[in-house]
């Protein structure tokens, strides 16, 4: 993809250090009032300009170097999307900042889509208050990640019966409810009319004005998903489920609307269908302002779907996200009431503990940063807590990390003491659908090995 002259710069998620954007260059595109010899200063005012900004899209900027060769470089966290900038020396808005997904397809939600199909989940961007986009609808959520979601809520909706009562109009043979006198006397004349009421009735049926309207919505989708912009394997999923739903509605006509009505008595499948339907009706009309989506959830739901395979495989079970609850007379303020692995392995007496963590750990092998080496510190005090809850001497427990290719690597921590081992292993897997089948026969493999020797140690 071209790089549009309204980005200020574009780097993927899970950026341990970007490459430097140097002062002196960013002051004759950008900046070009600031004064060259303090280009340093103009550099932390643009930081501070933004703050709030680069706070919403966890973006951290850092000045590297001093006068003449002062450069900015940023990292980046586990959320994707666009913001708004502000130049230092006027204040007025410039190009915009884009955090891309960490995948290698060519297009930047292809994967995304793919997984929250298979995983069956919904993660929804979220949205802030700012200056619209200055490279407008270019760098926001495409319309056919919106549309995959309706078809999703409208599937639901579709296996259930949704009846409203209508008010038509019917022909009785006898004068019964609200007749419409006028028609019958300009009509009543012909004898044969003489028993023909035009009577008007409420009528329970599924073919009532809301679900004309949703079935506009739905035609709205299909083009969409069937078009151009969206990638090839999104259309090759969605079409036996777009067939599916062409024959449900293929009696209900398609009326115009711009907004549907959302009724305080409305069940939790129609309610969430027209929510997604009105994102659908008005995706070209809200402007484009901040937006980002957190990968670390889909991470650890992408996480705990593997394991949950393996699990089946061996023979034992996955508990996800189960609670240790604390038992105390009185909490503090700070103190937490409970903690919670993403999943825990069990089979027997035998446990292993697992935890994801969508950071930019393994992306980064040999990088001597203070940061990721705290942050792998605060990563394996957590599982190696959370494997102290095992009442066996050798205890297991897995890091879960994104990387460029499926991995695993073995750590032993033993206590010369007592003789107790936790050993770690560190999981590196791809977020992507196409890596779930590799990943699934290593885990499955390991927890064989590893229940192994456990039992007979």
């Amino acid at each position: 993809m071209t790089k549009s002259l309204d980005v200020f710069c574009e780097i993927p998620c899970l950026t341990e250090q970007s490459r430097q954007l140097g002062g002196l260059a960013l002051q004759k595109k950008w900046f070009k009032s600031a004064d060259k010899r303090v280009i340093g200063q103009y550099l932390q005012k643009f930081i501070d300009y933004n703050s709030e900004q680069f706070k919403f899209l966890g973006v951290q900027p850092y000045i590297i170097g001093s006068d003449q060769s002062t450069a900015l470089a940023f990292h980046t966290s586990g959320f994707i999307g666009s913001i708004p900038l502000r130049a230092s020396d006027t204040g007025k808005q410039i190009g915009d900042f884009v955090v891309m997904p960490r995948f290698t397809g060519p297009d930047r939600f292809e994967d995304y889509i793919e997984i929250l199909d298979l995983l069956g989940t919904e993660i929804s961007p979220e949205f802030s208050d700012s200056l619209p986009l200055a490279s407008g609808k270019n760098f926001r959520p495409p319309l056919y990640l919106e549309a995959v979601k309706f078809i999703s809520s409208l599937e639901k909706l579709t296996m259930k019966p949704w009846c409203k009562f209508d008010n038509v109009e019917k022909i009785l043979n006898q004068p019964t409810g609200q007749v419409n006198w006028t028609k019958y006397i300009n009509s009543e004349y012909k004898i044969e009319n003489r028993l023909k009421f035009p009577v008007r009735a409420n009528v329970l049926s599924e073919f009532h004005t809301e679900y004309a309207e949703i079935r506009y919505v739905f035609d709205i989708c299909k083009s969409e998903l069937l078009s151009a912009n969206t990638p090839q394997r999104i259309k090759n999923t969605l079409r036996n489920k777009l067939n599916f739903l062409e024959e449900r509605l293929y009696h209900h006509k398609p009326k115009t609307t711009n907004k549907l009505i959302i009724g305080l008595s409305e069940s939790p499948v129609v309610k969430k269908c027209k929510e997604q339907a009105n994102k659908i009706l008005n995706f070209n009309l809200v402007d484009s302002t901040a937006w980002r989506v957190d990968f670390s959830d889909v991470f650890e739901k992408f996480i705990q779907h593997i394991f949950r395979e393996a699990a089946k495989e061996t023979g034992g079970r996955l508990y996800s996200n189960f609670k240790f609850h604390s038992k105390t007379s009185k909490h503090y303020s700070w103190e937490l009431k409970h903690i919670e692995p993403d999943a825990i392995f069990k089979k027997e007496n035998f446990l292993v503990f697992i935890d994801a963590k969508y950071k930019s750990n393994l992306y980064n092998k040999f990088d001597q940063s203070e940061t990721l080496k705290e942050v792998h510190r605060h990563d394996l005090h957590q599982i190696m807590a959370y494997s102290s809850f095992s009442k066996s001497d050798l205890k297991y427990g897995f890091l879960c990390y994104p990387s460029n290719q499926i991995e695993i690597k073995s750590i032993e921590y033993k206590n010369g003491i007592n003789k107790v081992t936790n050993t770690i292993l560190i999981l590196g897997v791809p977020l992507k659908k196409d890596s779930i089948a590799e990943a699934m026969r290593l885990l499955t493999n390991k927890l064989i090995e590893i229940e192994r020797k456990a039992t007979t140690d």
